[in-house]
C-alpha cells in the first residue's frame, strides 16, 4: 500500500446538510465507511488531498481513524452538478487479499487501418480482482485493425488476478469507414457516373454526325 494513499479521517457525530456545508466551507469533504457487517462510520476527509487520490478511478484508501488503520475503496463520489465541487463520498471498507468488483476504465491503443475510426462503444468493463491490485484501466489495441473489426469484452487481454464479469460478448470497439468518408465516397462515384454517362452520350452524338 503506497504511503501517498494515507488520509487521516475525524470521526463525526454531527449530521445534515448544515453540518456538511459547514464541512465543506473548512476543506473537509463528508463520508461514509459501510462494509463487512459493520455499522456505517462517519467521517470527515481531508478535501484537497482526497480530491486529488480520487481523480483516479477505484483509489483505494488508507485511512487513520484515531489512530485505528482502515482500508477502504471509493464506492461513490457526488458532486454539484454545476460546480463540481465534492459533496460526499461513500467508502466500503476492504481487507488484503479480499476480492471485490470493479468498473475499470479502457483504453484503446493503436491506429486501426488507414481510413478507419475506431469506436468505443463501452467505456469501462467490470472485473473482479483483489482490493490492492485494481488496475488503473484494461488497454485494448486496434493496431491495423480494418473495417468491420469488432472486439468484445471475451477478447481484452486482463491483469494477471482479474476475472472478467462483464458479459463476454459486450462490444467494447468497432472499426468503421466514418460516415462521411462513405458519403463522400458515394458523391465521387456518382459524379464519376454522371461524367461517363456523357461521354458516352457525346460519343454516341459524334458517331452519329459521321453517319
Amino acid at each position: 500500500m503506497s504511503e501517498d494513499n494515507k488520509v487521516v479521517a475525524e470521526l463525526r457525530e454531527n449530521f445534515g446538510k448544515g453540518f456538511a456545508r459547514r464541512l465543506r466551507a473548512a476543506g473537509k469533504i463528508p463520508a461514509v465507511i459501510y462494509g463487512h457487517g459493520t455499522e456505517p462510520q462517519h467521517v470527515a476527509l481531508p478535501g484537497h488531498q482526497v480530491a486529488l487520490l480520487i481523480r483516479r478511478a477505484n483509489a483505494l484508501l488508507n485511512l487513520d481513524i484515531a489512530g485505528k488503520g482502515q482500508l477502504v475503496l471509493v464506492k461513490d463520489v457526488q458532486k454539484d452538478p454545476v460546480r463540481q465541487i465534492i459533496e460526499h463520498i461513500d467508502l466500503i471498507v476492504v481487507r488484503k487479499g479480499e476480492k471485490v468488483q470493479v468498473d475499470v476504465p479502457v483504453t484503446v491503443i493503436g491506429e486501426p487501418f488507414p481510413g478507419t475510426i475506431a469506436n468505443l462503444e463501452n467505456t469501462t468493463v467490470s472485473l473482479e480482482v483483489e482490493a490492492t491490485h485494481i488496475p488503473q484501466n484494461v488497454e485494448v489495441s486496434v493496431e491495423g485493425a480494418e473495417d468491420g473489426t469488432q472486439i468484445t469484452a471475451a477478447d481484452l487481454t486482463l491483469p494477471a488476478g482479474a476475472t472478467l464479469v462483464t458479459d463476454p460478448e459486450t462490444l467494447i470497439v468497432g472499426v468503421s469507414i466514418p460516415l462521411d468518408t462513405l458519403a463522400a465516397d458515394e458523391e465521387i462515384a456518382e459524379a464519376d457516373a454522371e461524367i461517363a454517362e456523357e461521354q458516352s452520350e457525346e460519343a454516341e452524338a459524334a458517331e452519329g454526325d459521321d453517319k
